[in-house]
């Protein structure tokens, strides 16, 4: 298995050193980069395997930077971290609602950021099984780790797509929050159980041009279930 690569977008030296430092301690490849500007040039030369990106960078802000890659194709579904040092609810549902997979929020010990670099590239990779799932005309090809409709890919992130193939091979079963933190990000990793409700919304909406968001339901005061019966059926 090839060594995998991330790339560490940080303007303070001494935490992108300190980052880079662990994690080329537990074998990954590491590029760094102190602004927008350096990071476009590597992602130009070499796409890494995951994005670390601190919120506030001196010529433009990380978020206004994620968003930017997530719109375009070549980077939309390049798994991404926000490094920041806000810590308002706020502020953690914007960063994941510009298209950040996580947030870690500084200070953080160099054991958490690694546990949740390790989790994400989990979710992202799949361990997909050789086949494919498909729903009403929702296809999920777990090899390919795609996901179309009526012969056009559905763009997702990492996590709307782990969250997706868990909904498509667990359908019609409501899931609380916590059961699908559980599930989708594993125990291992503290996750807010406000993500979920984050991750849906952007799940939905990728979904909704195909007029397949009406399958992810919420159930009140009890969760989300995957169905393609109308709601309250």
């Amino acid at each position: 298995m090839s060594t995998r690569q991330v790339l560490v977008v940080e303007d303070e030296r001494p935490i992108r050193e300190m980052i880079a430092f662990g994690l080329r301690r537990a074998g990954f490849e590491v590029r760094e980069a102190a602004d927008c500007r350096a990071a476009r040039a590597a992602l130009a030369d070499r796409r890494p395997d995951l994005l670390l990106v601190d919120w506030m960078l001196p010529d433009t802000s990380g978020l206004e930077f994620t968003r930017a890659l997530k719109r375009e194709r070549e980077t939309r579904d390049l798994p991404v971290i926000m490094l920041t040092a806000r810590a308002e609810e706020t502020d953690k549902v914007a960063g994941l609602e510009g298209g950040a997979d996580d947030y870690v929020t500084k200070p953080f010990s160099p054991r958490e950021l690694l546990a949740r670099v390790n989790a994400l590239l989990r979710r992202s990779s799949g361990g997909a099984a050789d086949e494919q799932v498909e729903v009403d005309g929702l296809v999920l090809d777990r090899a390919a780790h795609r996901v179309s409709a009526q012969g056009r890919a559905i763009p997702l992130g990492p996590t709307e797509y782990r969250l997706l193939e868990f909904f498509m091979t667990h359908a019609e079963r409501v899931y609380s929050r916590e059961q699908l933190l559980d599930r989708v990000w594993g125990g291992n990793v503290y996750v807010e159980e406000r993500t979920i409700d984050v991750h849906i919304r952007r799940l939905r909406k990728a979904l909704q041009e195909h007029r397949f968001d009406r399958f992810v339901q919420t159930v009140r005061g009890s969760g989300y279930r995957f169905s393609t019966r109308a709601e309250g059926e």
